[in-house]
């Protein structure tokens, strides 16, 4: 079950965090595994992690935002059966937080362009070869912040994420009779690096805990999976039973 052999996957800012442990996690059911990430050097470790635990991986590093570079790169990797939107939050920038109303116009500019255009961009790089073959997989990771307000100072954030989970579930209509599904996962809150932030954040979580980079790459393995071809067009809230709006 869930076997992934002979498929090809494409996981965007893979470099780290959720990235690695989605592209680690669809090696390791037999897919060969593109690393994306902004940051080549990133990319190359996870590649290299990947490889030296059996796996087959590629590093392959490109900026989300940049449509003719991800054009570029994804031509020259050939066919795409499995594509994870996982590039995210602020991008190679680190994220503006402040009230909208405070905002200047180009402080939301690299949230919507990484967020949304990302997606876009790598949605159009795949897709077609995807309808062609009868077989394919899109899987955007999205957060809670994109299905209802979540924090303040963090409008422009969510305007992207929502954006992107709206396209995904469009998408997933346009290419349903092609064998094409597309799904969208809204996260909830994660482990930090701070023990004591993360016991603070657990308490408030149903089942105990925060999520982590495993509980993501297990949902990425069942979407990616013959066995879930009949789930489509879906945002699932993964974030240990929080309510969500």
């Amino acid at each position: 079950m869930f076997d992934l052999s002979g498929r090809t996957a494409l996981v965007t800012g893979a470099g780290q965090n959720v990235g690695a442990g989605i592209a680690t996690a669809l090696a390791a059911r037999g897919a060969t595994v593109a690393v994306n990430d902004i940051d080549a050097a990133r990319a190359l470790e996870t590649a290299e992690r990947i490889t030296s635990d059996g796996g087959s991986a590629v590093a392959l590093p490109f900026d989300v935002t940049d449509g003719p570079a991800v054009a570029a790169a994804v031509g020259s990797l050939g066919p795409v059966d499995i594509l994870v939107n996982n590039a995210g939050n602020g991008g190679a920038q680190r994220l503006t937080v402040k009230p909208f109303r405070d905002m200047a116009a180009g402080e939301w500019d690299q949230a919507i362009a990484v967020n949304l255009y990302g997606v876009l961009h790598c949605c159009h790089a795949v897709v077609n070869g995807m309808c062609e073959r009868s077989w394919g997989r899109i899987i955007t990771i999205s957060s809670g912040a994109g299905t209802g307000g979540v924090n303040i100072g963090v409008s422009h954030y969510s305007a992207g994420k929502g954006g992107g989970l709206a396209f995904t579930r469009t998408l997933a209509l346009e290419v349903a009779r092609h064998g094409v599904t597309a799904n969208s996962l809204a996260l909830g809150l994660l482990a930090t690096p701070d023990p004591q932030v993360t016991a603070s954040i657990a308490r408030a979580i149903p089942v105990g805990r925060t999520g982590t980079p495993l509980d993501v790459a297990a949902a990425c393995v069942w979407l990616a999976s013959q066995e879930a071809s009949w789930v489509t067009g879906q945002t699932i809230q993964l974030n240990g039973g929080s309510i969500t709006t």
